[in-house]
């Protein structure tokens, strides 16, 4: 199979490689490139723990080919920091709510949130429901994750 070279942004560092053309961007972010905070659940596009940003907008990298991703801009968990380099407001908040358990579904549902936050800073209780809608979560249930959400609209509101 002929190699492709795909160019990308990934957490602001800009990285070109050849790589097969049917390799998922997951696979690409964890294995060439360390970031591993980006997690494969169930490979279908159902579960959302392998969600990042890609050109702002939450998508599910075991579902994209790393060719549509050429030119992208992406953010996994470890792009995502607050200003100074410190915990972005939503991590503080998953901590503060005591919105994590395992943990595994936590860099997909954060990512989510932020894209809610991103486009709505004060979001209904609704519309953080419908954001995390594609991340499953099998540990903590959902209230804490909400509760977490609309910590982190008011940590946002206030750093402003």
């Amino acid at each position: 199979m002929k190699k492709i070279r795909v160019s990308l942004r990934v957490n602001g560092r800009i990285f070109t490689l050849e790589t097969d053309p049917n390799r998922r961007l997951i696979d690409v972010l964890r294995e060439d490139l360390n970031f591993t905070g980006v997690k494969e659940g169930c490979g279908i596009g159902e579960c959302g723990a392998c969600t990042v940003l890609m050109n702002g907008k939450p998508v599910n990298s075991c579902l994209v080919l790393i060719g549509q991703a050429e030119g992208s801009e992406v953010v996994t968990i470890e792009g995502l920091k607050g200003k100074n380099g410190e915990l972005h407001p939503l991590q503080e908040a998953f901590i503060e709510a005591g919105a994590v358990q395992c943990g595994y579904c936590i860099p997909g549902m954060i990512l989510s949130a932020e894209a809610l936050l991103q486009n709505n800073p004060h979001p209904t209780e609704d519309l953080i429901k419908e954001a995390i809608s594609g991340n499953l979560c099998r540990c903590t249930g959902y209230r804490q994750i909400i509760d977490a959400v609309k910590i982190a609209s008011k940590k946002i509101a206030r750093k402003e």
